[in-house]
């Protein structure tokens, strides 16, 4: 398909004519928002990312405030999202901004995607939508649109694929118009072309459509690469005494890094809870005796990109400081609210 143009032709006219999505950033020309919106939805659906993105921008309006803020403040809002080194990253980036940058945000591409944090697809769309750079947006709606249109059976996650989408991409773009065009094609895909049950006879391109042609929408696009997924088994202790509970901040380079949790025993399997009550991974830190077990909670599973968590929550008081848990911190029970942790520990705290 050497003549490309009606594809932007027809894509702009659907944009303008009978596009009718609505979202708070859509339009927006401010870097700082555009940046914030784009971290927010990265692994998050729409919906849940609203109300994250509306919070975001009310406490904290312009880079130097988030710059400005207490890092657990910003933990705590971001509480319940997931993959919280898009948080880790927002924090290291906007104190870059402000201190280096004198709190301006960078308008050059390489200069966006040099923020920690930030790849080819975020960079592009800030560069195009705060400042109309001829950038074209990389994300799983534009493969999925342009693998199904232009018929391309080469895995999005493949190096070949990856080089082949981004050229197409850039070749499509509106040069004039880049802001618009990109958040087309992006609606285009959440609204039109979906993953599932793609809206083919409302779709303008069908009788371009080499997908819809020969029945391969299903299928396109192709991925190679299937997801090794890592088994683990927490064993949480929520170990109180007068009032107070141990916490610990996790600081290893593991999931989770930076927010709060209980203290954490983790097993190589489901262990059972009289075995484990037994063990000496659990009498090491409480002693025998000097404990008393108020409930044991249900089995939580959590399912993250890479590993499923399996766990459980053991609710124990004891009576004096002989437990070995120096390297805990004791803090009133009440001031947990303030902290953040993990949705697979605030699910439980919620329950």
């Amino acid at each position: 398909m050497k003549n490309k143009k009606f594809f932007f032709e027809i894509l702009i006219k659907w944009n303008r004519n009978e596009n009718k999505r609505e979202m708070p950033w859509k339009g927006e020309k401010d870097p700082y928002k555009i940046w914030i919106s784009e971290i927010i939805l990265q692994q998050t659906r729409v919906q849940q990312g609203l109300n994250y993105y509306n919070r975001f921008i009310k406490k904290w309006p312009t880079v130097n405030d988030l710059a400005n803020a207490p890092e657990q403040e910003i933990y705590k809002l971001w509480e319940g999202l997931g993959y919280y080194s898009r948080c880790r990253n927002l924090i290291t980036s906007a104190k870059y901004i402000t201190d280096t940058l004198n709190g301006k945000f960078p308008e050059k591409y390489a200069d966006i995607l040099s923020l920690k944090g930030i790849g080819d697809y975020t960079a592009a769309a800030i560069a195009s939508f705060a400042f109309n750079q001829p950038y074209a947006v990389v994300d799983g709606n534009v493969f999925r649109v342009l693998a199904r249109v232009f018929g391309i059976e080469t895995p999005v996650d493949s190096t070949e694929g990856k080089k082949l989408f981004k050229e197409l991409a850039n070749e499509l773009l509106d040069k004039n118009n880049p802001a618009e065009y990109n958040q087309a094609i992006m609606d285009f895909g959440a609204v039109i072309c979906k993953p599932a049950v793609p809206l083919c006879a409302e779709c303008p391109f069908h009788e371009r459509c080499i997908a819809y042609q020969k029945r391969t929408v299903e299928v396109l696009p192709v991925k190679e690469k299937k997801i090794k997924q890592r088994t683990r088994f927490f064993n949480y202790l929520l170990v109180e005494q007068d009032g107070n509970i141990y916490i610990n901040q996790r600081t290893d380079k593991d999931i989770w890094q930076n927010l709060y949790e209980f203290i954490l025993v983790e097993t190589g399997s489901l262990v059972a809870e009289k075995e484990f009550l037994h063990s000496s991974a659990f009498t090491s830190l409480l002693g025998k005796n000097n404990f008393k077990v108020n409930r044991i909670s249900k089995i939580y599973i959590q399912k993250l990109t890479h590993q499923t968590i399996n766990g459980r929550f053991i609710h124990i008081k004891i009576k004096n400081s002989k437990a070995n848990l120096k390297k805990y911190k004791l803090i009133p029970v009440r001031d947990l609210k303030n902290l953040a942790f993990p949705k697979f520990i605030a699910s439980y705290l919620q329950d």
